[in-house]
């Protein structure tokens, strides 16, 4: 289905190959607004290797990443093969957890360590890593999304939108910064 979605008009793909700490973002553009910017900007900062898929303004198409069709999409396939460690940004709202960030995906341990750095980078952001207390749907966890297809699998960060869309300018900055030291 993605491969579908990269043939469309004005749908951006990017993929940039540096260190094996790799910073994914599948639904960036108009559908998961600020997501591609943050995982470039981290990459860039970290020099980890970025892949990126942003949408046009006029277009919006949310495939889950479980869905993700790697061996039609090369760029995404050569991404993964390279990098050991995977931390993807997405995008999520609910009233219910309106400020909320969610750190979830498969390695269990660095998503604990993320949590604590995101945890000090920005206290007053509620950051929740235990998987009981994330929406079943957010927690990345699919043995076939993305960000648990490479060697060391990875973590999934759902960011709410205020973070996410420049409103908390300072705020995304150390968001940025910490993703960066991660790295």
């Amino acid at each position: 289905m993605f491969g579908e979605l990269l043939r469309r008009p004005g749908v951006i793909e990017e993929s940039v190959l540096r260190s094996e700490v790799g910073f994914l973002a599948l639904h960036g553009g108009s559908l998961e607004r600020g997501t591609a910017e943050i995982a470039a900007a981290a990459a860039a900062r970290a020099g980890g290797s970025l892949y990126a898929i942003r949408q046009p303004e006029d277009f919006r198409w949310h495939i889950p990443s479980h869905l993700a069709d790697v061996e039609e999409v090369p760029k995404l396939r050569a991404f993964l093969d390279h990098v050991a460690v995977v931390v993807s940004i997405h995008g999520y709202g609910r009233a219910d957890l309106p400020d909320t960030l969610l750190v979830g995906g498969a390695d269990r341990d660095l998503a604990a360590f993320t949590a604590q750095a995101l945890r000090s980078a920005l206290p007053g952001w509620p950051v929740v890593d235990d998987l009981d207390a994330i929406p079943l749907g957010l927690r990345g966890l699919h043995p076939d999304n993305p960000v648990n297809r490479a060697r060391g699998r990875g973590v999934q960060l759902e960011l709410p939108p205020r973070i996410r869309d420049g409103e908390c300018e300072g705020e995304r900055e150390a968001l940025v910064a910490t993703l960066a030291t991660l790295a």
